[in-house]
C-alpha cells in the first residue's frame, strides 16, 4: 500500500515521539526506563566517544560495510528511510514511497530542502549516483551491495521523485534502505578518488567529518545548516553538540577507566564486569540495545568435512555447553538464544530442545558417522584423520567474554572427541581466512534489518562472494527447500504469509544444525550521567548523537 506522510505531520510526530525517545537512552540499567526531566537542552560542548570496535579502514560505509563503519557514519550520513522502535518504516530523506501493484517499481518522493555539507543538492540524481556507487564492483561493497541485490535500475522521474526498478518484488527493500550502509553521500564527493572519499565522506547529517588522525581519533563538527532529522527525532534544527571526538580504545579496562575518570563521555563494547560495576555507579548510565536481524551464532561450514555430515554438526552442538558458559561469563548481561534471529525481530523462531548439552547423544552420533575411534590424545579419528575444527576468531569483533565462551565450548567439545582449534586474529586476517575457506566454524556478526537477513545468510546464492570478496552464507547452506522459502518470503508483502514462510525457513535451518545460536548481538553502551538525550537508531542499533546534549 502507498505510504503518505506529509512533512507537517512528520514534525508533529517528531514532537510527540521525540519526547519518548529522549528518555530511552538516558535510562538507568534498563532500556525501558526514563530519567526525570533535567531542564531545557543546552547547546554547545564537545562529547568524546570511545569505541572498542576496530578502527575503520574507510569512513565510507559503502566500501565494505561493517559495524565499526556504521557506528561512526550514523553521525554524518543519512538514509532514505528509518525505522521506529515498533519496527515500522518511517520517513527520513524520503518523505513518502509508492510501490507498483506488481512490486517491480518503487517511487520515492524526496525532501526538497536538503543539501549535502559540500553544497551539493540532494535530489533524485543524487540517489541514482549513490545506488550506482553501491552497485559498482570497484566500490567493493558487501552489505550495501547485497541489500540492493534486486535493484536493476533507477530513474529520475523528477528532481524530487526517484524510481527504483526491481528484477522481482522485494518485501525487504525498505528495511535494506534504512541501513547506514546504504546511506546517501554527496555525488560530487563520490567523484573523488576512493582514498579521498574514505578519509572524509560527505553526507547530509547533523555532523561532518572535520579530520581523521588514524590510530587516534576522528573529529566531527556540527552541521549548522542541518534540516533533515528522521521522523522520530526529539527536536528539529542543528545538533546541540559543537563537536564529537571519536576515539578508539581497544582495551576494555582502559576504556572503562577513561569513562570513570571523565576523560571520555560514552563507550561501546562494554564488558559484563563493567556493566555490573556501572549498575552501582551514580555517575554512569547503561544503554542495552541489541542489534536487529540475526542472533550472534556460530556457523558450521557444511560445505566441507567434517561438518558436511549433519550428524557431526549435531554432535558438535550437543557437545557445546553454551548455557553454563553464558550464565557464568556474561553475569546476567546476555540471555541465551536458541534462534537464528535476534529477539528484536518479531518473526524469530526459538527451539531450545535442539541445543541441549548432551555429550552422550553426541558420542552416539559420532559413532554412527564413523568417528568411533580415538587417538592417544582422546580426539576422534576416522581413516587416520583427526576430528579437528578450525575456528578463526576476530579479536576486533569478539569481546573477551565471548572469546571465553568459545574456550569453554572448546573444552566441553574435547570431552566428546572434537579438537577445536581457536585462532585469534585481527580483522583483516580473519576476513582472509573466510575468503580462502580456511574455517570449519566461525562466529561472524552480521546485521541487517528484518528477517530478510535469513536470505542473505542462508540462501545458496550467498555462497558466491560480493565484489568485496566477502560472502555471507558462511555455514554454506545449500538446501533447495530453504532457498525456495527464502525466495518466496522475499517476494511476499502479506505480513502473515511472510512471517509463516520465514518461520518454516528458520525451522529447517535450526533442524539442519547449521548454526549454534549464542545470544543477541550485544550492543552495550555506557554513558556519563550528564550525557542527556542520546539514543540508538532502531535500524541497526548504532548511537545517534543528534539529540544528545551535555548537562554541564
Amino acid at each position: 500500500m502507498p505510504f503518505r506522510h506529509p512533512w507537517r505531520t512528520r514534525r508533529l510526530l517528531a514532537a510527540t515521539t521525540g519526547i519518548i525517545a529522549l528518555g530511552l537512552l538516558v535510562a538507568g540499567c534498563t532500556p525501558a526506563g526514563s530519567n526525570e526531566p533535567v531542564g531545557e537542552p543546552k547547546t554547545g560542548g564537545t562529547l568524546t566517544y570511545a569505541s572498542g570496535d576496530a578502527e575503520p579502514t574507510c569512513l565510507d560505509p559503502h566500501v565494505g560495510g561493517n559495524f565499526p563503519q556504521a557506528l561512526v557514519s550514523a553521525q554524518y550520513l543519512e538514509s532514505l528511510v528509518s525505522r521506529d522502535t515498533a519496527g515500522t518504516i518511517i520517513p527520513w530523506l524520503a518523505e513518502s514511497w509508492i510501490p507498483s501493484e506488481d512490486g517491480l517499481t518503487w517511487d520515492f518522493t524526496l525532501r526538497s530542502d536538503v543539501t549535502f555539507t559540500d553544497g551539493t543538492v540532494f535530489d533524485a540524481a543524487a540517489v541514482q549516483a549513490n545506488i550506482a556507487h553501491l552497485q559498482d564492483p570497484t566500490t567493493l561493497s558487501s552489505t550495501g551491495y547485497l541489500g540492493l541485490g534486486k535493484v536493476t535500475g533507477t530513474e529520475a522521474v523528477s528532481p524530487t521523485v526517484v524510481r527504483f526498478t526491481l528484477s522481482e518484488p522485494d518485501s525487504a527493500l525498505l528495511e535494506s534502505l534504512s541501513q547506514t550502509w546504504l546511506a546517501m553521500e554527496s555525488p560530487t564527493a563520490l567523484e573523488r578518488s576512493q582514498d579521498e572519499n574514505c578519509a572524509s565522506p560527505v553526507g547530509t547529517g547533523p555532523f561532518l567529518v572535520d579530520s581523521w588522525v588514524k590510530q587516534n581519533a576522528i573529529t566531527l563538527v556540527r552541521n549548522d545548516d542541518y534540516v533533515s532529522p528522521p521522523a522520530d527525532a526529539a527536536h528539529a534544527g542543528p545538533a546541540y553538540l559543537d563537536k564529537v571526538i571519536w576515539r578508539f580504545i581497544p582495551d576494555s579496562a582502559s576504556r572503562y577507566a577513561a569513562l570513570q575518570s571523565g576523560e571520555v563521555d560514552v563507550i561501546d563494547n562494554a564488558q559484563p564486569d563493567t556493566i555490573v560495576q556501572a549498575k552501582q555507579s551514580d555517575s554512569i548510565e547503561q544503554l542495552d540495545s541489541p542489534r536487529p536481524g540475526a542472533s550472534n551464532r556460530i556457523e558450521l561450514n557444511s560445505g566441507q568435512a567434517p561438518f558436511n555430515d549433519v550428524r557431526v554438526r549435531e554432535a558438535f552442538i550437543r557437545s557445546a555447553n553454551v548455557d553454563d558458559a553464558v550464565s557464568s561469563l556474561f553475569q546476567g548481561t546476555a540471555t541465551r538464544s536458541y534462534s537464528a534471529l535476534s529477539s528484536a525481530e518479531s518473526t524469530a523462531v526459538s527451539n531450545p530442545a535442539l541445543f541441549d548439552y548432551d555429550p552422550a547423544a553426541a558420542v552416539t552420533l559420532l559413532q554412527a558417522a564413523g568417528w568411533g575411534q580415538t587417538d592417544a590424545d582422546g580426539y576422534r579419528i576416522k581413516d587416520g584423520v583427526r576430528l579437528s575444527v578450525e575456528f578463526p576468531v576476530s579479536t576486533n569483533q569478539s569481546i573477551p567474554a565471548e572469546q571465553s565462551v568459545f574456550e569453554q565450548i572448546q573444552a566441553t567439545a574435547k570431552e566428546t572427541g572434537f579438537e577445536v582449534k581457536l585462532a585469534p586474529m585481527d580483522l583483516s586476517s580473519w576476513y582472509a581466512a573466510l575468503a580462502s575457506n580456511d574455517y570449519d566454524a566461525v562466529s561472524a556478526p552480521y546485521t541487517k534489518v528484518g528477517p530478510d537477513v535469513l536470505r542473505i545468510l542462508y540462501h545458496s546464492a550467498s555462497i558466491v562472494p560480493a565484489p568485496s570478496g566477502y560472502f555471507a552464507n558462511l555455514a554454506q547452506v545449500n538446501d533447495p527447500a530453504i532457498d525456495e522459502l527464502l525466495t518466496t518470503a522475499a517476494r511476499t508483502t502479506d505480513v502473515a504469509e511472510r512471517a509463516s514462510l520465514y518461520a518454516d525457513a528458520q525451522n529447517r535451518i535450526l533442524e539442519g544444525f547449521y548454526i549454534l545460536p549464542l545470544y543477541d548481538q550485544q550492543n552495550h553502551y555506557l554513558l556519563r550521567s550528564d550525557v542527556i538525550g542520546s539514543r540508538t537508531l532502531p535500524t541497526v542499533a548504532v548511537p545517534t548523537l543528534y539529540d544528545t546534549w551535555l548537562n554541564r
